[in-house]
């Protein structure tokens, strides 16, 4: 009987609705600096750190604004590491035109920080392209990040994955943004 009533406690338990965590007051955050995604796995807020990157959050917001980043794909993601997106060309290749000279912070790479992508050799190649941290890691190279994911992780941690023979590029339909835009920008 005792064997019964600790499988019962225990099937309870796994059947109880899991505890989620609260979803962040978006409205008590700076709206001028708060980036939202709406991808086809969900919506992402992003925190800029305009104190940490103030050129890179400049540049980002311009091409935000102008709509550069709608329809744009994740065209490499690398499951356990990150998901980057913001390339016209859909394949790495491509930009906005304009590069940016590094701006090295304390922001570590942490899961859900947001941080510039660039060429491995040149430290002032950054442009459009950003990536998204899936999880912590240590990266060898040192690369300007510009915010944090507050809310909408999952929607990230639910873009599809690349091909791990192909450095994660994402050979057929890759999620993407369908619209970006800057919260302040709605009110």
């Amino acid at each position: 009987m005792l064997k019964i009533k600790k499988y019962i406690v225990v099937l309870a338990l796994l059947l109880a609705p899991v505890a989620t965590e609260a979803a962040p007051d978006l409205s008590l955050l700076d709206q001028e600096n708060l980036l939202m995604l709406q991808l086809t796995t969900g919506m992402v807020a992003i925190e800029m750190r305009p104190d940490k990157a103030p050129n890179h959050v400049a540049r980002i917001k311009e091409l935000v604004r102008d709509g550069f980043y709608d329809g744009l794909t994740f065209h490499r993601v690398i499951d356990d590491f990150m998901a980057q997106t913001g390339d016209p060309d859909g394949d790495g290749t491509g930009g906005s035109g304009q590069r940016l000279e590094e701006e090295f912070n304390s922001l570590r790479l942490i899961r859900g920080r947001a941080a510039m992508a660039r060429e491995a050799d040149d430290v002032n190649s950054a442009d459009s392209q950003f990536f998204i941290m899936l999880n912590t890691r240590r990266l060898m190279d040192r690369y300007t990040a510009w915010g944090r994911v507050v809310d909408g992780m999952r929607a990230v941690d639910n873009i599809k994955k690349g091909n791990s023979n192909l450095d994660g590029r994402v050979m057929s339909y890759p999620d993407k943004i369908i619209k970006a835009w800057i919260a302040a920008d709605l009110q």
